[in-house]
């Protein structure tokens, strides 16, 4: 007997059509019709209500960055411009596209712990702020700004002595690759200001994907904390401070959406007993998969079905090579299933156990273990859901010599 294992939670706002699953009023085998197979498809009206829901929820005061890494699609990413106060960048080609899109440079900040040379000189020239990660790549920064003659906007990206319970990844606490330890902020602000060049505050990012409010809560009023204590160390005001981002989606059973209302509610009040020091600073919290995540599907063909010892196999023409996460290799431990579905078939009963399998030659290619499915064969369409972030630039599409799957943003 085949045991049957859960699914995640299919995101809320999906519709179907003639018994389809239908993304921006268009029915699945139509888009892969159009558009080919396998295929993301990102939704405008669920990137726009995820960003109208936030906005009711975060103080008025409060910026929303795009961390644009979880998905740098260009239609998307044009599409976030207009929505959102900032865009968060990691590495000079994600610098080129957002400046491509339309971003505002004054609007762009740039962090991660290993920035080239080239990569500091094209953010100095453009204008965009620096997270700097350690003394040494401070020294080069400035060191790049005298020769070009521009002072470098910069901000000090903060390891802090926490990190953020209940996150995915843990990006603070302990030793880490990422920002400066405590002791060294100080110091180096005053080494910014020395050199003449613009000081933009502080970027303190603590952990991602947590789903716990109350965890969310708690890193929030740290991080708030912390930044008051090393403003008052260096006895100067930051103009900005951003807050990290570490709000997640539910991607597997039993995982719930977090209460953003009460987030919301709690930073309120923290924003509004702030000491002095930080009276005129501007906050912003950067987020990628919340905002994009639950917007996207990737929609992958049956090229073939077979059973092997009593257990059915739905092969595609997708995998891991598009949804690296998906497969349970990108970050976890004990692989889980993502929301998926028979989108040809999203309005029937589950009648048969089935593994939905990639095209690839290895095992480590299952996009679903044993799920209770509909019955599909040949030329049925399978949907994964919350593709919208780290699926198609966080995958090896070129394993195999596979190659990119086709991205559409649809209404």
């Amino acid at each position: 007997m085949i045991k049957t294992k859960p699914t995640g939670p299919i995101p809320s706002g999906y519709s179907s059509v003639d018994g389809e699953l239908a993304i921006g009023g268009q029915k699945a085998s139509a888009l892969v019709s159009e558009n080919g197979s396998p295929l993301f498809v990102y939704s405008k009206k669920a990137l726009d209500m995820r960003m109208t829901q936030l906005r009711a929820a975060m103080p008025d005061q409060l910026d929303l960055h795009y961390a644009m890494k979880a998905n740098p699609f260009p239609p998307l990413l044009r599409h976030m411009l207009p929505l959102t106060d900032g865009i968060d960048i990691a590495s000079g080609g994600e610098l080129r596209i957002a400046l491509d899109a339309g971003a505002a440079a004054e609007k762009i900040s740039f962090a991660g712990p290993g920035k080239r040379d080239d990569e500091l000189e094209q953010a100095i020239q453009a204008g965009v702020t620096i997270n700097i990660e350690s003394p040494t790549e401070c020294d080069r920064a400035l060191a790049i700004g005298a020769r070009l003659n521009k002072k470098p906007r910069l901000a000090i990206r903060v390891n802090p002595d926490f990190d953020l319970k209940g996150s995915g990844m843990k990006m603070g606490g302990g030793a880490k690759p990422f920002g400066m330890d405590i002791e060294l902020v100080a110091p180096t602000v005053k080494r910014i200001l020395e050199a003449g060049a613009v000081w933009r505050g502080f970027h303190i990012f603590a952990g991602s994907q947590a789903l716990s409010a109350d965890a969310i809560i708690e890193t929030q009023a740290q991080t708030l904390d912390l930044a008051a204590r090393l403003a008052t160390a260096i006895g100067q005001a930051p103009a900005h401070i951003n807050l990290g981002g570490g709000i997640g989606i539910p991607y597997f059973p039993g995982d719930e959406q977090v209460d953003i209302a009460k987030v919301g509610q709690a930073l309120a009040i923290k924003l509004k007993q702030l000491p002095d020091i930080l009276s005129s600073t501007q906050f912003a919290i950067e987020l990628g998969r919340y905002l994009v995540g639950e917007a996207g599907v990737y929609l992958t063909q049956i090229v073939d079905r077979k059973e092997s010892q009593g257990q059915v196999f739905l092969v595609t023409d997708g995998g891991l090579h598009h949804q690296l996460a998906a497969s349970g290799n990108f970050g976890t431990v004990v692989r889980r299933n993502y929301p998926a579905a028979i989108a040809s078939k999203f309005d029937a009963q589950a009648d048969e156990t089935v593994s939905i399998v990639g095209c690839l030659c290895t095992p480590l290619d299952r996009l679903s273990d044993n799920a209770a499915m509909p019955k599909a064969d040949v030329g049925d369409v399978v949907a994964i859901f919350c593709a919208g972030a780290y699926g198609a630039t966080a995958s090896p599409a070129n394993f195999l010599g596979q190659g990119p799957a086709e991205e559409i943003l649809v209404e």
